[in-house]
């Protein structure tokens, strides 16, 4: 089984950003954790703050993996683009979120992602990541 993670802009700043809301560790050192805990499966991770490259990474894996689990960030809220490459590709995309959105501002309560999802995960911390790939292992 091969998973994919993908995550936008400003995660590459976990551990130190917010840390009242993200906590402190780097997503790095969180994968190590989940790779030990899988280590049946293949999860591969790539990170861009960069709308059209998180679009390309969705192309490129989206009709070869067994599932991808999409922290979009921000994008979440405003990307019809990103929407649109979920709705075109094979694979099942699962979106997270390490912070529960609705207990955030207005705007972060509303995902442009979701329709095009098999589902959402928010509000666990980093084990929202987890539960997205426990998700794929029980559907396999």
């Amino acid at each position: 089984m091969k998973i994919q993670i993908i995550n936008g802009p400003n995660l590459n700043l976990l551990g130190v950003r917010e840390k009242s809301i993200y906590g402190d560790s780097s997503f790095e050192t969180y994968l190590v954790e989940l790779r030990k805990r899988y280590p049946e499966i293949e999860i591969d991770y790539y990170q861009s703050n960069v709308e059209g490259e998180i679009i390309n990474k969705l192309h490129e894996i989206g009709f070869s993996y067994d599932g991808i689990v999409l922290n979009a960030g921000a994008y979440t809220h405003t990307s019809v683009a990103i929407a649109d490459a979920i709705a075109g590709i094979k694979t099942a995309v699962i979106e997270v979120h390490i912070s529960n959105v609705y207990k955030r501002e207005e705007f972060r309560h509303h995902s442009m992602l979701a329709a095009s999802c098999k589902g959402v995960i928010a509000g666990f911390g980093m084990d929202s990541y987890r539960l997205a790939v426990e998700n794929f292992k029980n559907a396999s």
